[in-house]
């Protein structure tokens, strides 16, 4: 029988085996973070310290709820660095989906299971992009790489 303490970790680990059995995401196959906002892509912009822009911005007042764009596991809930506030979410092919900049998360842990369209946090300017206009910059990572989310994400224009 396993333990209170350990139960958790091994379904999550379990249903990351399954994740990575699932198709990784394809073009115009995920929701946008923030319903029925304009996206554009942000992808490949200048950034500080000669970075560019590994991930699209979607403008919103600040506290707007921030949804999934895949099911999958929480895999962190926390700060760092650049993005502040953030969510990153293990979904299908064992993709990461980073969320940054938030203002607060939902009410979530690492080891979560979570939906497509679970409100996961709220919109902010967390992070470097503290003195900017609230939004959720959103990134996908492939095999430990950047790709761009935009032609992945349906458009509803």
């Amino acid at each position: 029988m396993l333990g209170q303490h350990t139960q958790p970790y091994v379904v999550a680990t379990w249903q990351r085996l399954g994740l990575l059995q699932q198709a990784l995401p394809q073009e115009n196959s995920l929701p946008s973070p923030l319903s029925d906002r304009h996206l554009t892509d942000t992808w490949g912009g200048a950034r500080s310290e000669g970075r560019s822009h590994e991930g699209i911005d979607i403008f919103a007042p600040r506290g707007t709820p921030i949804h999934a764009t895949t099911h999958g596991i929480i895999s962190k809930v926390g700060n760092d660095r650049l993005g502040g506030q953030v969510v990153v979410i293990v979904g299908p092919g064992g993709a990461g989906h980073y969320y940054a900049h938030l203002d607060s998360y939902a009410d979530i842990t690492p080891n979560d299971w979570v939906d497509t369209g679970d409100i996961i946090g709220y919109v902010g300017n967390s992070g470097n992009a503290k003195g900017t206009p609230p939004h959720v910059h959103y990134g996908i990572y492939i095999n430990g790489r950047a790709v761009n989310p935009y032609p992945l994400l349906q458009k509803s224009e």
